[in-house]
C-alpha cells in the first residue's frame, strides 16, 4: 500500500460560529488549527461512500452561491463536547493535571472491591486482575503512569491504568525497583467454579495473592529466576532491621577509650538465600560501626525500629534516601517492653507447621518437631536483647509476605562479628576500594572485581563476604591456601616459588599435581553457571514459591554436581595413604564430601522421581505428578473423575448417530470449541440444540446433553487443578526436612567456586603464596617486589598508592589468596584501619576536619598491637600548628599505647622528631625522585649528587621507597601540572623563595646562639688559678644562663607562634629563678 496522503483539516474542526444577531455584523474568524490527520486510501474511499446526512435531522440552511465552492463544516450537535475534543487533541493534559471525578460516586461491584482492598492495604500499590489485564486505580494509577510510562484515564469513578497479564513480572519489577511495595490482587475463583457456586450472579471474588518489595521479590511466587529482568544476581537483597538504646559511657584517658553514644542492634535477612546475620555493639556519635555494617551488607531494604536517635536515622536515611534504590520503612517497637519481643519470637517456633516434618510415624514426627523447636529456642535464648527485638520486628514484617519460615532455620544464623574473622571498617572498605571504586561507585577497578573469577552467582556473593571479612586465624588461612595451591597445580603450570614456604608451614600438606581435580571442578562450576541460581532456588522451594520447572532444574543441578564430584572418591579413601589420594587438602575434602554425599543424591533422586519432567517444562500442572506406587491419591482420584466425565461425553455420540441416522458422525473441535456436531445446513435437528457456528454448507451444534456433560467436565478439571495445586504446595512443604542438607551442599559449592576463583587468579597473574609467622614472633610485614593489585588513577610520588598496596596485599593474604609479590611474610592481623583523603558529610552536618578526627578516633579506640594502621595526611583541615600537634600526638599514641604497625604519610617535618623517642621502632622513608635544574643539571634524591639551588625544573618519580625524609614537596610542580596561571605560579615561587631564605636565616642565628655559651672568651686569658676560681664561683650561674640562651635560640628557630611562646615562657621562668638567686 502506498504512502498515506495527508490533508489539512483545520476547517473541518473549526468550531461552529454562533448565529449572528444582524446580517451586517462582520463574521468572526475561525481559530487557526494546524492539526494534521493521515487518511489511508481505503479509509478515504470508505468516507466518500458514506451517505449524506438526512435533511430532516437538521434545520434547513440557505444554499451557498453557485460561484462559491467552500466546503462547509459538518453540523455539531454538542459544541462543549467538541471543545473538549479540541483541547485534548491540541493540548493533552499532563500526568499531574487534576482530573475531574464524580462528586457523589455510585460505585460498581468491582470498584467496591477495590475500595475494601485499599482500606486493608493503604501503603501497598495494588495491581488488580480484571480479565486479561491488571488494572491500577486512583493514586496507584497515577504512580504507575509515571513510573511505567503508560496512559492513565478516568473510568467511571476512578483514575485507572492497566497492563497486560503476560507482562506482570516485568512491570512488578520496575515498580519494586522504584521503591514501592507492590501487591497483586488475583481472582480467587475460576469461571467454572463460580458458575456452580453461590456467587454466580456477583463479581469474581478477589484477594491479595502476593506482596513484593526489593528484599522479598526474589523469593516471591512467579518472580524468581528472572535475574535478566531484575536486580543483579550477584548482589544480596538483605532486609536490615536496626534498633538501638542509649549507652552513654564515661570517657577515659582523654576521651579515647570511651565516647560511645548508643548501643545498636541489628538483624539482616537475605530472604532469597536463607542467610541471617545479627549483631549488637556500642557505637560512637558518628555511627561508624553501623556504617560499616550497612556498607558491608549493601541492603535492599532498611526497617527502622523506632524510636531511633537523630544521628542513626540520618545515617540510614542518607543511605536509603529518595535518590538511592534502597527502600526504607518505619515500624514501632513500643510493644516489646517487658519481654514482649522474646515472646513473639517464641510463638513462631511454637506454631511451626507439622507439615514441614512429613513422616509416617506420628511419634517420630512429634519427636522431630520438639527437637527442631528445642534447637531453635536454644539459639534464640543466647541472642542479645536488641537483636531479639530486631528479630521480632523482622518476623512481623515478613509475615505480611508469608516468608517468616526462613527465620526458623537456625543453622542459617551467624554473627556479623566473629573471633575468626576480621571486620573491615567503613573507611577501609571505601578508601581501599574493596567493593566499589571511588570515581563512579561501580565495581569496575575494585578489589572485588579484580579477584572475582567465580562461575556462579552464589559463589560471587560468598567471595564478597570473604573480602569484607578476612580470616584472622592462622590455621584457617593455611587451610584455604592449601586448597588454592592444590587447585592451582591441578589446573596447570603455576609459579613454584613457595617450596621454602611449604617447609615452614605447619599445616601444609604434600601436594601432588592431579589434573583430574581441576577438570572436575571446572566442569561442575561451568554447569552450575549455566543453571539457575541454585542457592536462591532451594530457598524458593523452602518458601513454596518455586515453579515445577524451577524445582526440577535446581534439584537436577545439585544431583549432577554431586555425581560428578563423586568421581574424586573423597568418601571412600579414608584408609588410602595420603600420597595416593586424589584430593589432599582437608578443606577441599570436607567441601566435596558435603556436596557429593550419598544422602544428598538419594534425596534428590527421590524428589525427582515424583514428578513428570515433560509436564513441568510445559507448565502442565494436571499431569505433573506421577501417581503410580500409590503416590498422591487425591490427584489420582481427580484424574479418575476427569476420565469418567470424558467417557460420558463419548457415550453420547452413538445416541446421536442413531438419532440422525449417520454412522460416520464424529465430534469435532473448531477454534478451541470441543465436542461440536457438524451437519449439512439442510439437516433438521431438535429445537433445543444450540447453534454454535456454521458455514455456507454446514452448521455446528451443541446438544443440551453435551453442554451439560461439558460443564461437568470443566468442573472436574478445575477441581483437579485445585487438587494439584494443593498437592504441589504440600510437596514443597515436605522439602523442608531436606532444606538444611541441600543448603549445606550449596554453601559448599559456593566455597569451591571461591577457591577455584582464587586459584585462577594466582595462576593467571603469577602470584605467590604468602607466609604467616607465628604469634610469638614480633609483628612484621615483609613484602618483596610487591605490586599493586588495583590500577588506580594518576598519582604524583606514589605515597598513597604504596600504603594502599601494603593494606590490600594483607587483605588478600588473609582471605586465603596468593599475592602480587616475589615473596610475602606477614603477621596475622586482627584489623586494618585507614584514614585517607578528605571529605565532608553535608547530610550529617560534619566538616572535613571533623571527619578526619572522627576517623582517627575510631582507629585509636579499636586498633591493637596486631593491627595495621595507615594514615595519610592527618591534620590538614586546620591551622598548621594544630595540625602538626594532632598528627604528632596521634602517631605518638599509636606507637606508645597501642604499639600498632603504622604507615604514616605526612608533609610535616616536625613529625620526624618522634624518631628520637622511638629510635628502634620508627624510620623515615620517602619515595625517590629525580629533579632537573634549568637547563640540564640532575640531582638524585637518594644519593644527593648534584649541586646548586633547584628551580622549577622537571621531576621524575622513581616509585621506589628509600630511607630518609624528603626535603621537597614539589607543590609548584603539581601546580604546573594542574595548569594554574603562570603569573600565579611565579608569585608562589617568589614567596616560597622568601620563606626559605627567612627560615635559613633563623637557622644560622640559632646555630650562633647555641655556640656562644661554650666560648669562654671573657676569662680565657686569666691565670689558671684565677680562671679556676672564677669558673667555680659562677659555674651554677653559667649553666642557668646557658639554658636561657638555649630557650631564646629555640624561640628564634620556631616558625609557629605556639612553640615560640612556649620557649619564651621557659626562658622567663629561668631568668626569674636566676635573679632570685
Amino acid at each position: 500500500m502506498g504512502k498515506h496522503k495527508q490533508q489539512v483539516i483545520s476547517r473541518f474542526f473549526a468550531p461552529k460560529p454562533p448565529p449572528d444577531s444582524s446580517s451586517s455584523a462582520a463574521p468572526k474568524p475561525s481559530p487557526k488549527i494546524t492539526t494534521t490527520v493521515s487518511f489511508s486510501p481505503s479509509s478515504k474511499r470508505f468516507l466518500q461512500t458514506l451517505p449524506s446526512p438526512s435533511p430532516s435531522s437538521k434545520k434547513p440552511k440557505p444554499s451557498p452561491p453557485s460561484h462559491a465552492l467552500t466546503l462547509l463544516p459538518p453540523p455539531i450537535s454538542n459544541p462543549s463536547l467538541h471543545q473538549k475534543f479540541l483541547s485534548k487533541l491540541l493540548d493533552p493534559p499532563s500526568s499531574s493535571a487534576p482530573r475531574t471525578l464524580p462528586q457523589n460516586p455510585k460505585y460498581t461491584p468491582l470498584e467496591q472491591q477495590v475500595l475494601e482492598l485499599k482500606s486493608k492495604y493503604p501503603d501497598v500499590l495494588l495491581m488488580v486482575e480484571v480479565g486479561y489485564k491488571y488494572r491500577f486505580f486512583g493514586d496507584d494509577a497515577e504512580i504507575a503512569a509515571r513510573v511505567l510510562g503508560i496512559f492513565a484515564h478516568v473510568d467511571r469513578n476512578f483514575l485507572t491504568a492497566s497492563v497486560p497479564t503476560f507482562r506482570l513480572g516485568f512491570h512488578v519489577r520496575r515498580l519494586v525497583g522504584a521503591g514501592y511495595k507492590v501487591g497483586v490482587v488475583k481472582q480467587t475463583e475460576t469461571a467454572g467454579i463460580k458458575a456452580h457456586g453461590p456467587n454466580r450472579a456477583g463479581p469474581f471474588s478477589r484477594g491479595l495473592s502476593a506482596l513484593y518489595t526489593k528484599a522479598t521479590i526474589e523469593a516471591a511466587e512467579d518472580m524468581g529466576g528472572r535475574g535478566e529482568e531484575g536486580m543483579e544476581a550477584e548482589s544480596g537483597n538483605y532486609l536490615v532491621c536496626v534498633v538501638e538504646k542509649d549507652a552513654l559511657v564515661e570517657n577515659k584517658d582523654c576521651r579515647i577509650e570511651g565516647g560511645f553514644d548508643v548501643r545498636v542492634g541489628f538483624l539482616a535477612v537475605e530472604v532469597s538465600t536463607g542467610d541471617v546475620i545479627h549483631g549488637e555493639f556500642n557505637d560512637n556519635a558518628m555511627r561508624s560501626g553501623l556504617e560499616a555494617v550497612i556498607l558491608s551488607l549493601s541492603p535492599a531494604e532498611i526497617l527502622l525500629g523506632e524510636p531511633l536517635s537523630t544521628a542513626t536515622e540520618k545515617l540510614l536515611l542518607a543511605y536509603g534516601g529518595p535518590s538511592s534504590n534502597v527502600r526504607v520503612e518505619r515500624t514501632s517497637r513500643g510493644c516489646f517492653k517487658d519481654g514482649g519481643a522474646l515472646a513473639e519470637v517464641m510463638a513462631l517456633y511454637e506454631n511451626l507447621d507439622d507439615n514441614a516434618l512429613i513422616v509416617n510415624d506420628t511419634q517420630t514426627m512429634e519427636a522431630l518437631r520438639e527437637e527442631k523447636q528445642l534447637q531453635g529456642i536454644e539459639g534464640i535464648m543466647v541472642l542479645p536483647e536488641l537483636v531479639i527485638q530486631a528479630l521480632a520486628l523482622a518476623i512481623r514484617y515478613l509475615k505480611e509476605f508469608g516468608l517468616e519460615r526462613i527465620i526458623c532455620s537456625g543453622a542459617s544464623f551467624r554473627p556479623f562479628l566473629s573471633k575468626v574473622e576480621m571486620t573491615l571498617s567503613a573507611n577501609t572498605l571505601q578508601q581501599l576500594e574493596v567493593l566499589k571504586n571511588n570515581s563512579d561507585g561501580s565495581t569496575e577497578g575494585s578489589l572485588l572485581q579484580i579477584m572475582n573469577s567465580t562461575c556462579t552467582a552464589f559463589g560471587s556473593r560468598l567471595l564478597k563476604h570473604w573480602l569484607t571479612h578476612p580470616l584472622c586465624d592462622r590455621n584457617l588461612i593455611y587451610a584455604r591456601l592449601d586448597a588454592v595451591s592444590e587447585i592451582s597445580e591441578s589446573m596447570g603450570s603455576c609459579r613454584e616459588s613457595h617450596d621454602k614456604h611449604m617447609q615452614e608451614s605447619e599445616t601444609s600438606c604434600n601436594l601432588v599435581v592431579h589434573s583430574e581435580l581441576g577438570s572436575v571442578l571446572s566442569s561442575v562450576l561451568t554447569m552450575l553457571g549455566r543453571s539457575p541460581d541454585v542457592q536462591r532456588g532451594i530457598t524458593r522451594i523452602f518458601h513454596r514459591t518455586a515453579t515445577p520447572k524451577e524445582f526440577i532444574g535446581v534439584i537436577q543441578a545439585i544431583l549432577t554436581s554431586a555425581k560428578q564430584l563423586q568421581v574424586l572418591h573423597v568418601e571412600d579413601d579414608g584408609v588410602v595413604l595420603s600420597q595416593q589420594r586424589k584430593v589432599n587438602s582437608g578443606l577441599l575434602r570436607r567441601l566435596i564430601c558435603t556436596t557429593s554425599s550419598s544422602t544428598i543424591i538419594a534425596h534428590a533422586v527421590k524428589l525427582l522421581s515424583c514428578l513428570n519432567k515433560d509436564a513441568a517444562d510445559q507448565g502442565d500442572m494436571l499431569n505433573l505428578f506421577i501417581t503410580s506406587n500409590d503416590q498422591f491419591p487425591e490427584v489420582a482420584r481427580g484424574h479418575i473423575a476427569v476420565k469418567m466425565e470424558t467417557e460420558k461425553l463419548h457415550l453420547l455420540l452413538p445416541q446421536y448417530q442413531r438419532q440422525l441416522h449417520l454412522r460416520n458422525l464424529e465430534f469435532k473441535t473448531i477454534s478451541g470449541t470441543t465436542h461440536l456436531i457438524e451437519l449439512p445446513s439442510d439437516v433438521r435437528v431438535p429445537l433445543n440444540w444450540v447453534k454454535v457456528s456454521g458455514t455456507k454448507k454446514t452448521i455446528r451444534y451443541h446438544p443440551p446433553e453435551v453442554l451439560k456433560a461439558l460443564d461437568e467436565l470443566v468442573l472436574a478439571k478445575e477441581e483437579l487443578a485445585v487438587t494439584c495445586r494443593t498437592t504441589w504446595d504440600g510437596f514443597l512443604m515436605g522439602f523442608g526436612k531436606y532444606y538444611s542438607q541441600f543448603q549445606a551442599a550449596v554453601q559448599s559449592l559456593a566455597a569451591l567456586d571461591c577457591l577455584h576463583s582464587l586459584s585462577t587468579l594466582s595462576r593467571n597473574q603469577n602470584y605467590v603464596r604468602p607466609v604467616f609467622v607465628n604469634d610469638e614472633e614480633p609483628s612484621q610485614i615483609q613484602i618483596k617486589c610487591g605490586r599493586h593489585p588495583i590500577v588506580t588513577g594518576p598519582n604524583m610520588g606514589g605515597k598513597s598508592c604504596y600504603i594502599r598496596q601494603v593494606a590490600l596485599i594483607a587483605i588478600m593474604a588473609q582471605v586465603g589468596s596468593f599475592v602480587p609479590a616475589s615473596s610475602a611474610r606477614l603477621h596475622v592481623l586482627d584489623g586494618i584501619y585507614t584514614r585517607m583523603g578528605a571529605s565532608d558529610s553535608i547530610q550529617q552536618g560534619t566538616s572535613t576536619f571533623f571527619e578526619e578526627l572522627s576517623e582517627a578516633s575510631h582507629i585509636l579506640r579499636n586498633c591493637s598491637s596486631r593491627s595495621l594502621v595507615i594514615i595519610d595526611e592527618l591534620g590538614r583541615g586546620t591551622s598548621t600548628h594544630d595540625g602538626v600537634a594532632i598528627a604528632y600526638a596521634t602517631l605518638h599514641y599509636l606507637l606508645k599505647e597501642k604499639k600498632s604497625m603504622v604507615l604514616f604519610v605526612t608533609h610535616y617535618p616536625k613529625i620526624l622528631d618522634i624518631q628520637m623517642e622511638f629510635k628502634s621502632y620508627v624510620g623515615a622513608y620517602h619515595v625517590s625522585y629525580l629533579t632537573t635544574e634549568q637547563p640540564s643539571e640532575t640531582i638524585d634524591s637518594e644519593t644527593g649528587s648534584g649541586a646548586g639551588k633547584l628551580d622549577q625544573g622537571e621531576v621524575t618519580f622513581l616509585y621506589k621507597v628509600v630511607r630518609g625524609a624528603s626535603d621537597k614537596s614539589f607543590g609548584l610542580n603539581v601546580a604546573r601540572l594542574a595548569q594554574l596561571p603562570p603569573s600565579c605560579i611565579a608569585r608562589a615561587a617568589m614567596m616560597a623563595s622568601e620563606l626559605e631564605a627567612e627560615l635559613s636565616e633563623r637557622k644560622n642565628k640559632t646555630q650562633k646562639l647555641a655556640e656562644m655559651p661554650t666560648q669562654h672568651g671573657e676569662y680565657e686569658n686569666l691565670p689558671k688559678s684565677a680562671a679556676t676560681s672564677y669558673s667555680g664561683q659562677f659555674k651554677e650561674l653559667e649553666e642557668t644562663f646557658q639554658k636561657v640562651l638555649l630557650s631564646i635560640s629555640s624561640a628564634l628557630a620556631e616558625a609557629e607562634p605556639l612553640y615560640v611562646m612556649r620557649s619564651l615562657k621557659s626562658m622567663r621562668d629561668l631568668a626569674a629563678k636566676m635573679l632570685e638567686e
